[in-house]
């Protein structure tokens, strides 16, 4: 069977992506996941924050001690870390890099363009074969409106894009008044590719503490539905790569998702959940879908459920939505109603 996958330019030999999360921070997990079937590996996520946090540290080395004893001049402030800082981030990379023979991608998470240009250049001379431009941004500012929100995002894949020649993959969320025009738009700026949808981690209430909770909630296979409609939108129009990303739980979501038009799929969640080795069963069970329905390529069936190519599109728009409701509605009165 054939599995072989084009992403960003890139030829895979699955098209089943170990997406950024801590799997993906130890080397020892990178050659598992290659040698159980991943076609690339994206690694955790280096914030904005570490970036700056690193330009302090500089700045207050710099200046430390310098009215102290010479025996003070070696004086490192204390401060608190980062699980991972830029400096140790980039030496992974390098040692990531030379590890692996399926590309290896590095994740950029930040909000804004300062700063991530001379690192996205520093991850392209550590051996990255690409960049996953993860913008993190929650437009709490009432007073910014739709469009200061896609500038702010265009105009950091424009600043990587003349910084880098790799390709760049930019991960986004949902909520935008028109996804598909936003994806033109940075196709334009200078994308490869987009990676849909980033899950924004919401807070949650501790009513017993009366303090707000932030935690990690994985994802689930009935979240595969939105991606999976602006994924089945786009292909065949975006002029770049499609990742498709959230609810991939089994080898299911995996077909789906390359049916509606996905080149290819990440997964983190099912991993954390299921543990490393449940991404051969992820490539067995795509192969035996395949093999039993008499495809011999992951490109057979790419896109053959996209709005593009099926033959009902309504299936995608309004009129599925009215003739939905009508029909849970006939259901649920006809469950509930008097029998005989």
């Amino acid at each position: 069977m054939n599995l072989t996958t084009r992403y960003l330019g890139l030829e895979l030999p699955t098209p089943i992506i170990a997406g950024a999360g801590p799997l993906s921070g130890e080397l020892d997990n990178i050659r598992r996941l290659q040698d159980l079937g991943a076609g690339a590996i994206v690694l955790p996520s280096i914030f904005e924050e570490q970036i700056e946090r690193e330009e302090r540290l500089i700045e207050e080395l710099i200046t430390a001690g310098t009215e102290s004893f010479g025996e003070a001049l070696s004086y490192f402030p204390a401060q608190a870390a980062y699980a991972m800082d830029p400096g140790h981030y980039l030496d992974f990379v390098r040692r990531a890099a030379a590890a692996a023979t399926i590309p290896i991608i590095a994740s950029l998470n930040g909000t804004t363009s300062h700063g991530w240009t001379s690192y996205a250049r520093r991850l392209e001379e550590a051996g990255a074969r690409a960049l996953e431009l993860n913008i993190y941004f929650i437009p709490s500012d009432i007073r910014a409106s739709g469009r200061d929100v896609e500038e702010r995002y265009l105009e950091i894949v424009s600043a990587v894009r003349k910084t880098v020649k790799i390709p760049i993959a930019v991960k986004v969320g949902p909520y935008f008044s028109s996804p598909g025009h936003f994806a033109l738009a940075l196709a334009r700026e200078g994308a490869d590719g987009l990676v849909l949808f980033n899950r924004f981690y919401q807070p949650d209430i501790d009513l017993a503490r009366l303090d707000l909770v932030s935690d990690l909630q994985l994802s689930r296979a009935y979240e595969i539905r939105l991606p999976l409609l602006w994924i089945s939108v786009l292909a065949g129009r975006a002029p770049c790569s499609l990742a498709a990303s959230t609810g991939v739980e089994d080898a299911d979501q995996v077909v789906k998702y390359l049916l509606a038009g996905a080149d290819v799929v990440m997964t983190t969640s099912s991993l954390l959940r299921h543990g490393i080795g449940h991404i051969r069963s992820l490539c067995e069970g795509l192969t035996a879908w395949l093999a039993a329905r008499g495809f011999d390529s992951v490109d057979a069936i790419r896109g053959r459920m996209s709005h593009q190519r099926v033959a009902d599109r309504t299936a995608f728009e309004r009129a599925n939505y009215i003739k939905t409701i009508q029909y849970y509605r006939a259901v649920g009165v006809g469950a509930a109603g008097p029998s005989g």
